[in-house]
Order: C-alpha cells, then sequence, then structure tokens
C-alpha cells in the first residue's frame, strides 16, 4: 500500500506488510503523530498504487465524512468515488488533457479508469495510458526512495517593477546564477551549458515587445558560481537592448552530470583566459557560510544594485521553519 500525507508538502510510503489489519486506523495514528509532532494537519491516501493513493489523498482532504484518512484498495469504494470526481482531479492529468478527455466523452475519472490503455496510448501518450493503468490497480510507478539529480535547474524571477538598465537586468541574473550554483553543488553535479533570457511583459501590447535568450557550452563542466556568472554576462551583453521595459529575466544549467565523473575536453576548444579557474573547495566553503549566515556571500554581476527584487511584505510568514517568525502568544 501506499500513502500520502499532504499539506506543505507530500510524500510517498511502501507501507506492504505494514498494516494490512487496519490501514485506516494506522493513517489515523500517523495523522496524530504529525500533528502532535509539528502541529500541521495532514491527509492520508492509502490505495494499492500511487495514482490511486493521490486519488484517495483528494477524496480524504475534499469530504469531512473520512476524517482524512481514505483506502481505495476495495474496488467497490474506488468505483463508487471514482464516479464522482471529475477526470481533471486525476494525478498528472493537466487541464488541456482534461479537455481533450471530456472532448471524448471521458468526463469522470471512472469513464478514464474503462478505458483501454492501448486505445489511449494511440490518442493521448504513454503517461496518460500508464494512469489507466494505475487506475485499476497496476502499478507502473515506482517508489523512489531518493530523489533523482535534476538534469536541468532553472532559477527565473519576475521583476517588483520593469528595469530598462543593463546593470539592473546584470545583478538579477548574477543572483538567480548563484542560486542555481548552489542547487547543482548541492547534488554534487556539474554543468556543461548555460541558457540565459530575458523578456518583456508579454501581456501589456502597449509597451513594445522583446524576447530573447542564448546558450554556451563550457568546453570543460563547471560548478563554479564565478565562471557561471562571467558566462552569464557575457550572454547578456549579447543579448540586452536599451529601449525595452524588461520583465523578467533567468538562468537555465543544462548537461548536467556527476562531479565525479572525469570530464571531456574538445582538443580544438579555445579555453577563456579570462573566466575564473576552477575552485571547489572555494565554492564549497562559501556554501557553508551561506548556510551558517543566509546570503552573507554573493558574487554580483556589476554592482550591488538590489532594486529589482520583487516586494516581499505579502509573503507569507514561515511559522515552521524560521524561529524569527514563530507565532507569538501574549497571555
Amino acid at each position: 500500500m501506499l500513502l500520502i500525507p499532504k499539506c506543505i508538502d507530500e510524500a510517498f510510503l511502501d507501507l506492504t506488510g505494514v498494516c494490512h489489519k487496519d490501514p485506516i486506523a494506522y493513517g489515523h495514528r500517523i495523522r496524530k503523530a504529525v500533528v502532535r509532532a509539528t502541529g500541521i494537519p495532514v491527509y492520508v491516501g492509502l490505495g494499492p498504487t500511487k495514482t490511486l493513493a493521490k486519488l484517495a489523498n483528494y477524496a480524504a482532504k475534499k469530504w469531512k465524512k473520512t476524517d482524512g484518512v481514505l483506502d481505495l484498495s476495495d474496488p467497490v469504494r474506488r468505483e463508487k468515488l471514482m464516479r464522482i470526481v471529475p477526470v481533471g482531479e486525476v494525478w498528472d492529468i493537466g487541464s488541456r488533457t482534461a479537455v481533450k478527455l471530456n472532448q471524448l466523452g471521458i468526463h469522470s475519472v471512472w469513464d478514464l479508469a474503462s478505458q483501454p490503455s492501448k486505445r489511449i496510448q494511440a490518442q493521448f501518450n504513454v503517461v496518460v495510458a500508464r494512469i489507466v493503468m494505475e487506475l485499476n490497480g497496476v502499478s507502473c510507478l515506482a517508489l523512489e526512495e531518493i530523489a533523482p539529480d535534476k538534469q536541468q535547474i532553472v532559477s527565473s524571477r519576475s521583476f517588483s517593477h520593469r528595469l530598462t538598465a543593463y546593470q539592473q537586468v546584470a545583478e538579477a541574473l548574477a543572483e538567480y546564477c548563484s542560486r542555481a550554483a548552489e542547487k547543482l553543488r548541492r547534488q554534487r553535479s556539474v554543468t556543461g551549458c548555460v541558457t540565459v533570457f530575458i523578456r518583456t511583459n508579454p501581456f501589456n501590447p502597449q509597451e513594445p515587445q522583446y524576447q530573447r535568450s542564448a546558450s554556451l557550452k563550457f568546453a570543460a563542466a563547471t560548478q563554479d558560481t564565478r565562471a557561471l556568472v562571467a558566462t552569464v554576462k557575457r550572454l547578456l551583453k549579447e543579448l540586452f537592448k536599451p529601449g525595452y521595459n524588461y520583465h523578467k529575466c533567468g538562468v537555465q544549467l543544462s548537461h548536467i552530470q556527476p562531479e565525479s565523473l572525469p570530464g571531456q575536453i574538445e582538443l580544438f576548444d579555445i579555453c577563456d583566459i579570462n573566466s575564473p579557474k576552477e575552485n571547489r573547495e572555494l565554492m564549497k566553503t562559501v556554501d557553508q557560510i551561506n548556510r551558517r549566515f543566509p546570503k552573507t556571500i554573493s558574487i554580483a554581476a556589476t554592482g550591488f544594485d538590489q532594486s529589482w527584487k520583487p516586494k516581499t511584505e505579502r509573503i507569507s510568514q514561515r511559522y515552521t521553519t524560521d524561529w524569527r517568525e514563530l507565532v507569538k502568544v501574549k497571555c
């Protein structure tokens, strides 16, 4: 069986052989333990596949009669629920796919589960076909004990106001690049390619529109923030055009591989002598300092102009993750 507690985040657990006698009681036991330890309410869904467990979790959260726990191991109970839940609520069924399914007369989860998987694969793709099989109790999605390393890392944000100066956009890209590099080092990887994009606001047709991106492959894969920021700055000089109100920019790291793999350098590649040399020990020290004292060290592109940063006065407080934002009760 699989279980999903869901509130701030979610997780899959393999409960095979753990609670076969009374899974509902075991689900309530976990709910009480989480609330007692964290104060966060969770909802528990159980089922023979990951998709059914997600569906059970949806119902446990939506209907109070379930008391926060629902088990879909029973085919009769499973069918009753599927007949009343819209197909768009199924895990990995997006809004566009749901519209296409509705056009084919597939409106409920039961309608989808009743379709031949081969027919669905021919009309959609193998992902939707697997969902059909999962809804029928055939497990197609493996339970990952350790999350796989990311194959692409993207860091991007919209600005608090429109930017027109090169220096402001460069500073934003430098910070986004630093965040992406930290994630890269956290999973002990290196990147072989960096992509930069900038754009104006596409939802404001009254302003001149501009959108460009550029990529650069490294001769040797790197995880050094200084080398990445230098490359991003070089790409931005090619992309940036004055006279536009820039709304968003971002950095994407791709061609990611483990740092333990030996690097392959092209024979006729021309090395950039101005690019900083790889220094993993330095980057490790920077990460340790920033973990202990957040945002202490920042590698800037041109200066320290922070006017581009989005406004934070409406961001929800982090009651469960930051000691400084714990709820204060006055008696």
